[in-house]
């Protein structure tokens, strides 16, 4: 199995596929062309939302070169023929979204089993990126999450790695949830005695068999405190 864990696939300002880090040079080292994908959803029950998703990840990856013969989505729709439909694709794609929502529907159509033996390519958007850890650290996104004691930050994940993730770093590191600064005041506390990896747009973590490096720019925060672990264009061997 080989794993892409990504903050976002597409650049997020003209929806093309990004090429930072060598994304798009790996990928195709590895996916055969043309290939059938399936796009697991963040939410079972948006079906609009998530097919608009698909569409646009389809649209990037088309516009580099890739070809399909199946693009297809697992959601509340189809989720009865799960098994089916992963073992005949050649790319799973975990859907960004709500990190929470995506994680429920994952345990109930008992993914982690389904993709035990999986030998294809796993491309992790966000939400889904998160939820491909062992340990899956919800960090708080709606308002009202960050000051809910029912609220469950850390949740059991897909177990494709132990690495916990946080994308999108260069939108949401001066975010104010609650009145409270989302690194500084929630995340760094809840790093205590754990470590979270911070990460921008064009950086992600690749997972070939037991090796995992972060590619791109990068920050460690643990103990309540981020450091700069790697810039663009570099490689950190975990």
């Amino acid at each position: 199995m080989i794993c892409f864990l990504t903050s976002r696939t597409a650049i997020k300002t003209t929806g093309e596929a990004n090429p930072a880090n060598g994304f798009i040079e790996e990928l195709r080292r590895f996916a055969p062309n043309p290939c059938r994908v399936l796009h697991i959803c963040s939410d079972p029950t948006t079906h609009g939302i998530m097919d608009a998703k698909a569409a646009e990840v389809k649209a990037s990856f088309e516009q580099v070169g890739f070809a399909f013969t199946s693009y297809l989505i697992l959601d509340g729709r189809n989720e009865e023929h799960a098994a089916e439909l992963i073992r005949d694709a050649d790319i799973l794609i975990l859907s960004g979204g709500h990190v929470p929502t995506q994680n429920r529907f994952f345990h109930k159509i008992g993914l982690k089993a389904l993709i035990a033996d999986y030998d294809g390519i796993i491309i992790g958007i966000s939400a889904g990126s998160m939820n491909s850890a062992k340990v899956v650290y919800a960090q708080p996104e709606y308002e009202g999450e960050a000051i809910d004691p029912e609220y469950q930050r850390f949740l059991s994940g897909l177990g494709l790695t132990k690495t916990m993730l946080l994308p999108h770093f260069q939108e949401l590191k001066d975010e104010i949830l609650d009145g409270m600064r989302l690194f500084e005041d929630i995340t760094f506390a809840d790093s205590i005695g754990r470590t979270f990896y911070a990460i921008p747009d064009g950086s992600y973590l690749f997972i070939d068999g037991e090796r995992e490096e972060l590619r791109g720019e990068a920050y460690m925060i643990r103990d309540g405190r981020m450091t700069q672990i790697a810039s663009d264009g570099e490689m950190t061997l975990l």
